[in-house]
């Protein structure tokens, strides 16, 4: 079978990665010149365990069998991650309770390990941390993501998978049998594939609309809530993820490494209208008065506007969180072809599990 997936993030390149391994011949299509150019590279870089997400959706299923896939993906191939483990923390009653709940729901979702510790453990864990309990999470971690994209599209090209950089798909419709491509780019023309899958991120929706027969009520709405990150001046004092109990949006303003052992803090919620990848250095007082809510030594400037990405979400402001979206044949009635809206945390670590559903609905 050939096999066009558009787009070459983490998604995108696990999804050909692994047709490629089943035998399918596999080009992704990628718009800029390089891989993980967009959502892929402005993200935590974090491991997560599978604890948030109501059991028995795609999040929860995902995130965790994705989690012990990536890995033994890593150890395998000496891709850098480090399992360092999380505390998320509650800081007063309210938020105490929000925690048990988390454990009770991490436990349903088969997450491994999960314990509840008191303040005194969690500071002899974390000597600066101040809180009234935690959520210890052994199973959760930070990865070199850049070097896991890297191993996936090397994979992919040793069983005969390529990328297409520069090559922005611009039409495609179905003809039977097969899809025709439009491309444009240098090399701009027309190619015929067997299947599609649309793995474009934050632009799957734009990309949706440009497919032939596309249900347009099938398409969800995309709803842009910027992440920014703040780097920390001086030496890390933490050795773990810190999290505090989420909000509207996301999983709060916590604590993250890189795999240098730099520390910084990220990402909170702007809700916006349009893609913008600017971080305003004004956020910083928001982000100090929550890191002191369990760091209170936090010290006076030591914040530096960093970086920020953007999630592609699917609920709005005051909403309930929305699932991810894998919409195949019995979605939108166009065979061979499977669009992927809304995947946004947890979908690095989700990576390698959704591939393998996404290349299960091709081949169905």
């Amino acid at each position: 079978m050939q096999l066009l997936v558009v787009g070459a993030g983490v998604v995108g390149l696990a999804i050909a990665r692994t047709a490629a391994l089943r035998g399918h011949d596999v080009i992704i299509a990628e718009a800029t010149d390089g891989v993980g150019n967009g959502v892929s590279s402005r993200n935590s870089e974090v491991v997560h365990a599978g604890i948030y997400y109501p059991t028995g959706s795609l999040r929860a299923r995902h995130c965790t069998q994705g989690r012990r896939l990536l890995y033994e993906f890593c150890a395998a191939r000496s891709v850098g991650y480090n399992k360092c483990g999380k505390l998320i923390v509650a800081t007063d009653a309210a938020e105490l309770a929000k925690v048990e709940s988390l454990l009770a729901q991490g436990r349903q979702n088969g997450v491994e390990g999960l314990e509840l510790i008191g303040g005194n453990a969690a500071r002899e864990r974390e000597a600066e941390l101040i809180c009234i309990g935690a959520l210890l999470s052994p199973e959760s971690g930070i990865i070199d993501s850049h070097g896991y994209m890297l191993a996936l599209w090397g994979e992919l090209e040793d069983f005969g998978g390529r990328i297409a950089f520069n090559t922005p798909v611009e039409r495609i419709r179905f003809a039977t049998p097969h899809w025709q491509v439009q491309f444009g780019g240098r090399d701009a023309g027309t190619v015929a594939f067997d299947a599609v899958v649309n793995s474009a991120g934050l632009g799957a929706q734009a990309l949706a609309r440009h497919i032939d027969g596309y249900p347009a009520g099938k398409v969800p709405p995309r709803v842009l809530a910027k992440g920014n990150y703040f780097a920390y001046a001086g030496k890390p004092v933490f050795a773990r993820l810190i999290y505090p109990t989420p909000v509207d949006g996301g999983l709060g303003v916590h604590v993250t490494l890189d795999m240098a052992g730099r520390m910084r803090f990220g990402p909170d919620v702007e809700w916006i209208d349009r893609e913008s990848y600017t971080v305003d250095p004004r956020r910083a007082d928001a982000f100090y008065a929550r890191i002191r809510s369990y760091w209170p030594r936090l010290p006076d400037g030591s914040l530096l506007p960093d970086y920020c990405g953007i999630r592609p979400k699917l609920s709005g402001p005051d909403q309930p969180q929305a699932d991810f979206m894998i919409a195949a044949e019995g979605a939108h009635g166009l065979p061979r072809l499977v669009c992927l809206f809304g995947i946004e945390s947890p979908g690095l670590t989700s990576s390698l599990s959704l591939a393998e559903d996404v290349i299960d609905a091709i081949e169905t």
